[in-house]
C-alpha cells in the first residue's frame, strides 16, 4: 500500500506528463507544505500518513478561505482558481459525514453522557470529537452538538 505522500508524488508526475497546470501546481504546493512540516522543528523527520493528511486538510482550508476572501473583494477569477485547487485537494481527503450521520453520532453521545442543556457541551464534544475527527469540520460538529442540547 502506498502512503499518501507517495500518492501525491505519483499524481504530480502524472499531472506534469499530462500538462495539467492546475493539478500539478496544486500538488506541488501541497508537497512543499509537507516538506516544510517535515523540516519544522529541530530534527527533520518523515511524517506519518495522518500527519500528511492534516497538512493536506490545512492546504484545502487555506484554499477555501482564500476563495472566500477573493469573492468578497470581487476577484471572481482568483476565487474560481482557489476553488478549483480545493477540488483537487478534496480528492485526497476522506469523505465528510452527512448531516444525518453527524446528528446520529451526536445523539448517541448526548445519550451516553446524559447531558442536558448547553452547559454540558464540553462533555458531549469530548465524546464526539474522536469519533468524527477528520470526517467533519469543527464548526459543523459544534453546531450539531449545540442544536442537540437545545432540544
Amino acid at each position: 500500500m502506498t502512503t499518501l505522500k507517495e500518492r501525491l508524488r505519483d499524481d504530480l508526475t502524472a499531472a506534469i506528463k499530462a500538462r495539467d497546470e492546475l493539478r500539478s501546481s496544486t500538488i506541488r504546493l501541497t508537497l512543499a507544505a509537507v516538506t516544510g512540516a517535515e523540516t519544522a522543528g529541530k530534527v527533520k523527520r518523515e511524517l506519518s500518513d495522518n500527519e500528511v493528511l492534516q497538512v493536506v486538510r490545512g492546504e484545502a482550508k487555506k484554499r477555501l478561505d482564500a476563495a472566500t476572501a477573493f469573492e468578497a473583494a470581487g476577484r471572481t477569477e482568483s476565487a474560481a482558481r482557489e476553488r478549483a485547487e480545493g477540488v483537487v485537494l478534496a480528492e485526497y481527503l476522506p469523505t465528510q459525514l452527512s448531516d444525518e450521520e453527524l446528528a446520529a453520532i451526536v445523539a448517541a453521545a448526548v445519550a451516553e453522557s446524559g447531558a442536558s442543556g448547553p452547559q454540558a457541551m464540553g462533555a458531549v464534544m469530548k465524546i464526539v470529537r474522536p469519533k468524527v475527527d477528520g470526517l467533519a469540520e469543527g464548526g459543523r460538529v459544534a453546531a450539531a452538538v449545540k442544536s442537540a442540547l437545545q432540544k
